[in-house]
């Protein structure tokens, strides 16, 4: 995954990784690993991964509900938030 902080991304683009640690949809378990290494570090949540593999009972698990929780929490903490969809890089 390309960019070391989250707001290197999308709201959408880190759905699409979430989506990808859910289904284990990469070509090898280091990379797997990695992925789910780097969500819990992008993140900066307490639960880490466990947003993913052990979600509180009534939360939404769904990589959009994921992102949502991350986003709420980010966003309660004073953290930056996800990159503008229509950020080009130019002023």
């Amino acid at each position: 995954m390309a960019g070391n902080k989250i707001s290197d991304f999308t709201e959408e683009e880190f759905t699409a990784f979430v989506s990808k640690i859910i289904a284990a949809d990469f070509p090898t378990d280091k990379e797997n690993d990695d992925a789910i290494y780097s969500f819990a570090q992008l993140t900066e949540h307490p639960a880490g991964w466990n947003l993913i593999f052990k979600p509180k009972v009534g939360e939404d698990s769904s990589a959009k509900g994921i992102v949502k929780t991350v986003k709420e929490w980010r966003a309660a903490n004073g953290k930056p938030g996800f990159k503008n969809r229509d950020w080009c890089g130019f002023r």
